[in-house]
């Protein structure tokens, strides 16, 4: 047979296998835009402005719709109330996480941001326990952020009131009060070490915000056939775990069972309580996902924050 005619008839056999997965599946599905075979519905979505493209779609089918990425369908929630019923009133029915292939290639479903059942709610149960002990929410965690704050404060001080960015000041200030937690101890802003975290941590974000990652999440073979910025993210990760492993490594070598220092030696402490439990949840690669996620989590959120806070302050100077 013509090689010609078997590529035809393979993409066409592709094609009406994709056409055949989303009628089948969109009964099941929230309504949404028609989805093209194979690419769904990307020529519709916009990386620059998502936010503007998931609006139209909610006024045309409702807060609660679905879009493809590729061949792989998504309910979106837009609004305020849909989110509310979905994560507080329906909270048990919607605490899992999805799967990401970039996420599951580095995390292996670890840590706490993307894991699911048991892990999640072990791993969760015990950070929150664990960081609740060390203050969060009492006055000894509000020692540390003020201190913090005037070390903020200072550095804000040496601009000597000429424009800047403070995007990666304000990223250092929620970092610190982090690493007083995991690590026991806060950096200065020059330590090198201290910014080259902070340099993976912004790069990344870029990163995985990027269009590439969106297609590469899309098709995950790619990830593995094609060069791109996913290697750079994956080379930040295992550099950002390398350095966890040494402080973790570190903490090993002067753990004092009955004085823990910090969430590492907490965490430490517990694998060795059920290190004849298995399978057991608490294990080296679950700690530093954790760690990792704790940086993640309590950083990016923390300093945007702040940068949305300063915004409004310099456009209603009025306000005291």
């Amino acid at each position: 047979m013509d090689p010609v005619v078997v590529l035809v008839l393979c993409l066409s056999s592709l094609l009406l296998l994709s056409l055949w997965r989303q009628s089948s599946g969109r009964r099941k599905l929230p309504p949404g835009p028609t989805a093209l075979p194979v690419i769904g519905n990307t020529l519709q979505l916009s990386v620059k402005n998502t936010k503007k493209c998931f609006r139209n779609f909610s006024k045309v089918y409702g807060p609660v719709f679905t879009v493809h990425f590729g061949m792989k369908p998504v309910v979106v929630l837009y609004g305020y109330e849909a989110v509310k019923e979905a994560l507080i009133d329906m909270g048990e029915e919607f605490s899992g996480r999805g799967i990401f292939p970039v996420v599951e290639r580095t995390n292996k479903g670890h840590g706490i941001i993307f894991s699911n059942g048991k892990r999640w709610k072990e791993t969760r149960r015990f950070s929150l326990m664990t960081l609740r002990n060390f203050g969060m929410g009492k006055r000894s965690i509000e020692d540390r952020v003020q201190e913090e704050a005037r070390c903020l404060v200072e550095e804000l001080r040496k601009t000597n009131a000429s424009p800047c960015d403070p995007t990666f000041i304000l990223g250092c200030a929620p970092c610190n009060v982090i690493c007083s937690i995991i690590f026991q101890n806060r950096f200065d802003y020059k330590d090198q070490n201290f910014l080259n975290l902070m340099d993976k941590f912004s790069e990344n974000i870029r990163i995985q915000g990027s269009l590439w990652i969106l297609i590469c999440n899309t098709f995950p073979s790619l990830f593995d056939y094609f060069p791109g910025i996913h290697n750079k993210l994956f080379k930040n990760i295992a550099s950002l775990k390398s350095y966890i492993t040494e402080k973790i490594k570190e903490h090993q070598e002067s753990l004092d069972i009955n004085n823990p220092r910090d969430f590492i030696d907490c965490f430490l402490i517990k694998m060795e309580q059920e290190k004849h439990i298995q399978p057991s949840e608490f294990t080296t690669e679950n700690l530093i996902s954790t760690v990792s996620d704790l940086f993640v989590a309590g950083t990016e959120t923390t300093s945007t924050t702040l940068r949305y806070g300063l915004l409004l302050l310099l456009k209603h100077p009025e306000v005291r």
